[in-house]
């Protein structure tokens, strides 16, 4: 079912500051921004309820919120191939070929999954109630709205590779000198915190779930892995450490 579109509701700051922990730590000029560009969604794209679940104002401002942080120092248009954003009560049951829980692997079975972009002006399929659970709860490094929307970024060059549209040669051989060890590391088997172990699935992974602990735990990743965070800095245009 299909949600008709409407901009932020009239109480869209009540529902921000109970659902998402990030709001309070968040200046002037950020929440200026993630309002724009969130109305901006809220009206632009198409919201769906899926397998029966009905939306309602409190789930889709969070989500267009959520949606808006990774692009307060980008721009709307960025997000050009996200057609609609598709919501599920919960996990949803995907079936395809997927990488399996061993680098390297692979499985062609029924895969639960929390949230999937697809590309070419696809959709986003979100989980609910994962993602009322990591708004409130941002320290444990998680959260599917920055996962699903940092694919999205990725496939702007028609490319899912875990490279986003950077300006020059310069920059892309950059972040590849800077990406390329630590994922080579996680393949082998190595924990690099606060990146999870899912990071080691392949590149486009590991750029989703790199701009996850990029915008939940900036501070952590800053402390372990600086030159990553540099490399997310400057793409994203933003310092998250400073709403921690």
């Amino acid at each position: 079912m299909f949600h008709r579109r409407h901009g932020l509701p009239d109480d869209w700051t009540d529902i921000v500051g109970e659902h998402l922990a990030i709001w309070p730590h968040l200046d002037d000029e950020s929440r200026e921004s993630v309002a724009a560009n969130a109305d901006w969604l809220l009206r632009h794209k198409d919201w769906e309820a899926g397998r029966g679940f009905a939306l309602d104002p409190e789930i889709t401002t969070t989500i267009a919120v959520l949606a808006a942080v990774p692009i307060i120092g980008l721009t709307v248009d960025h997000y050009r191939e996200v057609a609609s954003i598709i919501v599920y009560a919960s996990t949803i049951v995907s079936r395809g070929v997927y990488a399996g829980p061993a680098p390297g692997t692979v499985t062609d079975g029924p895969v639960p999954v929390l949230g999937q972009a697809h590309d070419q002006r696809g959709p986003v399929l979100l989980a609910w109630d994962e993602i009322d659970a990591s708004a409130r709860h941002p320290e444990h490094g998680e959260n599917v709205v920055y996962h699903e929307f940092a694919h999205k970024l990725d496939m702007l060059d028609e490319l899912i590779d875990g490279t986003p549209p950077l300006p020059s040669r310069t920059a892309r051989a950059h972040w590849r000198e800077v990406c390329t060890p630590v994922y080579e590391a996680m393949r082998r088997g190595h924990e690099r915190p606060p990146l999870r172990d899912y990071a080691a699935t392949n590149p486009a992974e590991f750029f989703a779930v790199a701009s996850e602990s990029f915008f939940c735990v900036p501070d952590a990743l800053a402390h372990h892995e600086r030159p990553l965070f540099d490399a997310l800095e400057g793409f994203y245009a933003v310092d998250p450490r400073r709403w921690q």
